[in-house]
């Protein structure tokens, strides 16, 4: 008895689920590459938003992270997350800056931190707000200043 044959396209093998990524407030950490040396790591969110605790209206801010790490480093794919965490939160604009920072030096002790948040005009208003751990003891070195050419 002859085979029979089909005129349906062969079927795609299933792919392996992929979780989505979710909000998270875990941030995960890696060691150092570089840790003899102080260089800065510099995170800019652009597009952060959360809830005013007052009115439920969305609030936006645009956030630098700049970092001097010592045995730690920030991985980027969960600091993405932990922003993602506060977008259904009400919060005001000093609270979630510093808790930002406060979270971020628990994670990686770092020797250095400054979060900079610029919060979009609301109101008739915008907001800055900037907040620095320096480690006890840690000084910056001092730039370099090279001449420029003739």
């Amino acid at each position: 008895m002859p085979k029979k044959t089909s005129s349906a396209p062969p079927r795609e093998r299933a792919r392996p689920a992929v979780p989505p990524s979710s909000p998270s407030r875990d941030l995960q950490v890696f060691a150092n590459p570089a840790p003899e040396r102080d260089y800065v790591i510099r995170f800019d969110v652009p597009e952060f938003t959360c809830l005013c605790p007052l009115t439920g209206q969305p609030d936006f801010a645009h956030f630098t992270i700049e970092i001097v790490a010592d045995a730690l480093c920030v991985e980027l794919k969960s600091l993405k997350q932990y922003f993602w965490s506060f977008r259904n939160e009400g919060a005001f604009h000093e609270k979630v800056t510093n808790t930002v920072c406060s979270d971020l030096v628990s994670a990686i002790d770092p020797r250095f931190v400054r979060v900079h948040a610029d919060w979009f005009v609301r109101g008739g208003i915008g907001t800055f707000v900037t907040v620095e751990h320096r480690r006890k003891g840690w000084r910056p070195q001092l730039a370099v200043e090279l001449p420029r050419g003739a």
